[in-house]
């Protein structure tokens, strides 16, 4: 087990709780959780979690607190906040932000965390809900090195990939990134098989000789073959509406670099559609149906 001192976690959605979990079950030391939802406490707490009703109470007691949030607004307000960690925080914590957030809310808050001695770390995750549960999701990390080797130990019990990206801000820039990259291989995919079943080849056989050659990717093992083909599209899973979110995310950043990514716009509209068609809160990959609807 991990050595540590008391542990918080904050945010207990589709990953925060099976990170939590693993968190917990890996370390020595007590762990304060708190969500506004009730069920996933209820679980944690089965499990040996001390609940809270407040971000205060876990700022109050923890040493090292674990953010897993839906983005950027959330994060600034849990940290910064009426009743946040820092007004209730004391020198010498850290916080570690696994959510996705705009590079600059990340600097931001590091800086703000900073003035009260308290380290930040952004933190976000990548891969499925699966691999959450199953203490395998790549970390990438955003920190000086002594907090880094500091926190290693406990992302290690929920990722089997932990990446050190250089300091505050590069975590969140190699995660969006990242995900701009597989929002865009999702809908490559998607023409590709709409295209293929047009043309009387099974998007089965489509999928299976791309997996063996240069086509292959994470995207079309985990997204393509067991999403699109079987047409799974979960509602719990990672909504079409938080990749709108991440992408918007990865643009601002372009856009604050003066780079033109019109890929990265051409996906955006997709999801967006794809969202306005009434799927925001079905998996991504659901915008295969867009893609087929607007080939018809």
């Amino acid at each position: 087990m991990t050595n540590t001192g008391t542990l918080g976690f904050i945010g207990l959605g589709v990953m925060g709780e099976p990170i939590c979990r693993n968190i917990m079950h890996a370390s020595s030391g007590a762990m304060i959780a708190f969500d506004i939802r009730p069920e996933p406490l209820r679980r944690l707490q089965s499990e040996g979690a001390r609940i809270v009703s407040s971000i205060g109470e876990v700022a109050g007691h923890a040493d090292i607190i674990f953010l897993s949030l839906p983005g950027g607004a959330e994060v600034e307000e849990t940290v910064l906040g009426d009743g946040g960690l820092l007004a209730n925080g004391r020198s010498g914590q850290v916080v570690v932000d696994l959510s996705t957030c705009p590079v600059e809310t990340a600097r931001g808050v590091a800086l703000a965390a900073a003035e009260q001695g308290i380290k930040f770390a952004d933190a976000p995750v990548a891969r499925t809900r699966q691999a959450a549960e199953d203490g395998t999701l790549s970390v990438m990390v955003g920190c000086d090195g002594e907090t880094f080797q500091l926190i290693r130990p406990l992302l290690a019990a929920a990722a089997t990939e932990i990446t050190h990206c250089g300091d505050v801000g590069a975590g969140q820039v190699v995660k969006l990134m990242n995900n701009m990259v597989l929002f865009q291989t999702v809908v490559a995919l998607a023409e590709a098989f709409t295209v293929a079943e047009r043309a009387g080849v099974a998007p089965e056989v489509l999928g299976d000789a791309m997996s063996k050659g240069s086509a292959d990717s994470f995207g079309l093992r985990n997204h393509g073959l067991k999403a699109m083909l079987k047409q799974n599209f979960p509602v719990g899973a990672f909504a079409t509406d938080y990749a709108i979110k991440d992408i918007s995310y990865a643009l601002e950043l372009a856009a604050d670099c003066k780079v033109c990514i019109p890929a990265a716009e051409l996906a955006r509209s997709i999801l967006k559609r794809t969202s306005e068609a009434g799927f925001g809160q079905e998996y991504f990959p659901v915008l295969m149906k867009l893609v087929a609807e607007k080939q018809s």
